[in-house]
């Protein structure tokens, strides 16, 4: 079989299988041949072979075996690698210059890059300041703290530091992670008695960017260890990126003296994109999925959602689902029809216990008891996940307590299910989707 013919009838065929994932870099890919039953994929970003190799295997595989008619998986490969398998590890030694070394944990979105960032009045400082930041790691401003609303794209500029850097230092170590995945690798090393690899870990980097750096609150002993962590970086000249949904100093129950080594760099607000920056925003994520988007319906997105970037986005994949569905092309009246009077404001606030397991069921059509049971089905252990996930992100209560709500679970349970709920999260949107639907009823539960 010719293989530019594989390769456009695989992405044709994704984009009718897999229309959410689909992106326009997929077109970048090459199919090299069909090696011992796979087929072998190569693209030269790394970034973007990995997210492949995490995210996308098995949609490609399936892909693969309906346009072929044959039992075939996919292998996702680099330039510098030859036909080294999906989920092997390799190292910045071991391949040709220029290639990146990216940590084994570490996943970030291709679709975060400055190229796909929408410039507006409310995100200029924070998006130059990005810019240096990449450009210049430990000499531009240290520590760079970014802070804004829910979905306002601090995660993009992160991720985009994170890539840009990576390209031009090949040889740098860089590492992303949530202050949630911070606190998780934490916990796991104290309760394994591991914290000196922990801290050669964490200290080792050359830049080390940490998203919703506000998980901290209240948390005593992450907050002494990030301390000692900050301040080895720091005095290294080694580059700290740092977001937050609050400034330094509104973060409640944060150290006076973390606040301190905050602020001692460039703290800088992401604001709310003004409406001609959401329809900029929604022609972007619309290119970026190779999506269609007349100008009259980009122009009512943007006025009927003004809360964030990410309702936006889900806007989006709406349309695309429904002009699939219909096999008709997107237009303003079946935006009228899908969009309708959706939330312009969401958000979380302070929840209890009892309001997540109220949600979960709710929304999984689940019985309390089944979630509080031993069953391990599928359809109750990611509700079940799910919610000691939330738990752990809107309550301060411990590892051990948030076990003992669902069922008496033990500490190494609840951490299991919040690594687990953070790799779906990474991987798959529409669970990203579900988790925003879920805290928005969480949100509106507290208004009442």
């Amino acid at each position: 079989m010719d293989n530019n013919k594989l390769k456009i009838d695989i992405l044709e065929r994704l984009k009718l299988d897999y229309p959410a994932m689909c992106r326009r870099w997929f077109d970048d890919i090459r199919v090299i041949g069909i090696i011992d039953g796979s087929v072998h994929i190569q693209i030269d970003e790394p970034v973007q072979l990995k997210y492949l190799q995490r995210c996308c295997t098995q949609p490609f595989s399936d892909v693969a075996q309906f346009v072929t008619g044959r039992l075939l998986s996919v292998v996702f490969v680099g330039t510098d690698t030859g036909n080294v398998p999906a989920g092997t590890t390799v190292s910045g030694d071991s391949v040709g210059g220029g290639s990146s070394i990216i940590e084994d944990d570490m996943l970030i979105s291709p679709d975060y890059n400055f190229d796909s960032f929408v410039i507006g009045p409310g995100n200029r400082l924070a998006h130059a300041a990005s810019v240096a930041v990449s450009e210049r790691p430990g000499q531009a401003y240290n520590p760079l703290f970014i802070h804004g609303g829910v979905g306002l794209g601090k995660t993009h500029l992160l991720q985009s530091i994170c890539q840009t850097a990576m390209s031009a230092n090949p040889s740098m170590r860089i590492y992303y992670v949530s202050c949630n995945g911070f606190m998780t690798q934490f916990l796991e090393a104290v309760q394994a008695g591991e914290m000196s690899s922990f801290r050669n870990k964490f200290r080792a980097f050359d830049m080390l960017v940490i998203d919703d750096i506000h998980d901290l609150s209240k948390r005593d002993q992450t907050q002494e260890e990030f301390f000692h962590t900050f301040n080895t970086l720091f005095q290294l000249n080694k580059q700290i990126v740092l977001s937050s949904d609050a400034p330094p100093s509104e973060i409640p129950h944060l150290e006076e003296r973390l606040i301190s080594r905050f602020c001692c760099g460039l703290v800088a607000c992401v604001e709310k994109p003004g409406f001609e920056t959401r329809v900029s925003i929604v022609n972007k994520k619309a290119s970026l999925r190779h999506i269609e988007i007349p100008d009259d319906v980009a122009t009512y997105i943007a006025t009927k959602l003004s809360s964030n970037i990410r309702q936006l986005e889900g806007a989006i994949i709406k349309l695309q689902s429904v002009s699939l569905l219909d096999n008709s092309p997107i237009t303003l009246t079946m935006a009228k029809k899908e969009i309708g009077n959706e939330a312009t404001e969401a958000g979380p606030r302070h929840v209890s216990i009892q309001d997540i397991l109220d949600a979960i069921t709710d929304f999984y059509d689940a019985k309390l008891s089944d979630l509080l049971s031993k069953k391990r089905h599928k359809s109750i252990t990611t509700p079940r996940q799910l919610g000691m996930w939330l738990a752990r992100k809107h309550t301060r209560f411990s590892l051990e307590e948030i076990g003992g709500y669902f069922g008496g679970r033990d500490h190494t349970t609840v951490m299991h299910a919040i690594k687990t709920v953070n790799q779906k999260i990474e991987c798959e949107e529409y669970f990203a989707r579900d988790i925003e639907k879920l805290e928005e009823q969480l949100s509106d539960s507290q208004e009442v």
